[in-house]
């Protein structure tokens, strides 16, 4: 079973520990500072539409793109009950097309530790500079390599919650530094029985230096990295960072239409 086809379900209920809010506040004042106040901003693996939702309050126009058709539909239920006009896209953030530039990217919640090819990481990176306008500005958040080596790696995670229950088992490799999360659902039922399903999930721990140099390669202009959602350096027990990086070298003129 692919990922987050039935953790969609309960995803929300699994996050409740992650400060949307906060994040949603240092976003949108990241964006304040490089006169980013309104306009469109695409949300890449956008998930539930939290973060989207979010940002759509504070003025944005947004998009969302987002693998998985489960978390898409609970994305659009959300939409349903705010009103707001986001438009959501089912793609593969290493192929996703838009029908014109944005002024931001943002990704939260490690969507691209999933990717685990430098290839593939590249090839996102080039997208999200050509679908950037000029000076549009992209903000991301990643795991790091301590949190998936010293927190996660050969440990088990169990929650139980009236809604339904997981076994998140952890593996990581210290070699292809990718970690490999087995797990195993315990969703409730209308009928009240709990309908079980397994599902196998892989992240990949990239290097700040490596971050940085495909940033280089896909055209944009590192600026920053932080502590997660501060404006902290990274320290050596950091469990995720946020990148700050910026389109370069692209003309208004070569904008897509």
């Amino acid at each position: 079973m692919g990922a987050y086809e039935e953790f969609a379900l309960v995803y929300d209920i699994f996050q409740d520990n992650v400060d949307y809010e906060a994040w949603a506040a240092y976003l949108k004042n990241t964006l304040v500072d490089f006169d980013i106040e309104d306009g469109l901003v695409l949300d890449l693996g956008c998930g539930t539409g939290t973060m989207t939702e979010l940002l759509a309050a504070a003025g944005y126009d947004m998009i969302g793109v987002d693998g998985s058709e489960e978390m898409l539909l609970r994305a659009a239920e959300k939409r349903a009950e705010s009103g707001h006009s986001i438009l959501y896209l089912l793609q593969d953030m290493t192929e996703f097309e838009l029908y014109g530039t944005v002024r931001a990217v943002v990704s939260v919640c490690d969507s691209l530790n999933y990717l685990l090819e430098e290839e593939e990481l590249l090839q996102t990176f080039r997208l999200v500079n050509n679908y950037l306008d000029p000076g549009g500005i992209f903000i991301f958040d990643m795991n790091t390599e301590h949190k998936y080596r010293e927190l996660l790696g050969s440990c088990t995670i169990a929650e139980n919650r009236e809604e339904g229950s997981f076994i998140w088992e952890n593996d990581y490799d210290e070699e292809s530094e990718i970690n490999e999360y087995d797990l195993t659902l315990f969703v409730r039922r209308e009928d009240g029985l709990y309908e079980k399903s397994e599902e196998v999930h892989y992240q990949r721990a990239w290097a700040v230096e490596k971050v940085k140099e495909l940033l280089g390669e896909a055209g944009m202009e590192f600026i920053a990295v932080y502590d997660a959602y501060t404006q902290e350096p990274p320290r050596a027990d950091s469990e995720r960072l946020t990148f700050i990086a910026r389109e370069k070298g692209k003309q208004a003129a070569d904008t897509i239409d």
